[in-house]
């Protein structure tokens, strides 16, 4: 009998979701960032994440099809007028909650300081989300490196002009690589497309990356005030063997100097 050493390929799902706008024209004074967070999360798991977000969703909305959008449950709009009654709104939280604590993914994110980004390059620079994309690339091979994997990205849509742009990007990496990952080790781990859902798909990994982003930005915006949705989400961020998370999955760009 003749035995085959096979190495079993790890799927992954990359899903990306942002907050804050990448426009270097018009600068919003009270949020200049523009974070993009991604959840790194295998097969298997995702399958789990769904379930336990699923049974979530019909303990509190029944029937009804309830995106979870961060900017509608602080608005309570779009089904969240539920939060109105404050004892559902802190039940709902601490289910949330526990789901985001319990379930087995891991956050990529990066932060471009917008009103930083154009003293340092200028209003003509690179594209603040294709260079927050590629920070996250980066690191997402990094961390997958020893295991056999292959991952596809999913990013939530933002229009079609946006979308050619963010594919052109990605396609760019993949055949050409960036200043750190050579193009042959872009192509061995990430598939050669991307793939863009809206909010009303319901991609539970989109909903995951818009709820997690928002805290993040807070906390890049500052991080001595109270946070309590960055301290659920901070143990799944990814950091070094020392715990620490700047540079590893949190990368904020331009550097502090």
């Amino acid at each position: 009998m003749i035995w085959y050493d096979v190495c079993m390929i790890e799927e992954f799902s990359l899903f990306l979701d942002e907050s804050g706008t990448s426009s270097l024209k018009n600068v919003d004074k009270e949020f200049p960032v523009l974070v993009l967070t991604g959840v790194l999360v295998s097969k298997k798991s995702y399958e789990l994440l769904k379930d336990e977000i699923g049974r979530l969703k019909r303990k509190y909305f029944a029937d009804r099809q309830v995106v979870l959008h961060r900017r509608d449950m602080r608005k309570y709009e779009k089904g969240f007028q539920i939060f109105f009654d404050d004892n559902v709104k802190k039940r709902f939280y601490s289910d949330l909650n526990k789901v985001l604590n319990e379930a087995d993914y891991q956050l990529i994110s990066s932060a471009i300081n917008i009103e930083k980004y154009i003293d340092e390059y200028g209003k003509l620079a690179d594209d603040a989300y294709q260079v927050a994309l590629t920070f996250i690339l980066e690191r997402t091979i990094i961390e997958t490196d020893n295991k056999n994997a292959r991952i596809h990205a999913f990013i939530e849509s933002r229009g079609l002009d946006k979308d050619k742009l963010v594919a052109d990007h990605y396609n760019t990496l993949l055949h050409r690589g960036s200043s750190y990952i050579p193009s042959k080790r872009f192509l061995s781990r990430f598939g050669t497309s991307l793939s863009f859902k809206k909010k009303i798909d319901m991609e539970v990994g989109i909903e995951i990356a818009d709820l997690c982003a928002y805290p993040i930005a807070r906390y890049v915006l500052n991080n001595s005030e109270a946070n309590p949705a960055f301290d659920v989400i901070r143990p799944k961020i990814r950091s070094n063997n020392k715990g620490n998370m700047l540079n590893y999955g949190i990368k904020i760009y331009p550097s502090e100097k």
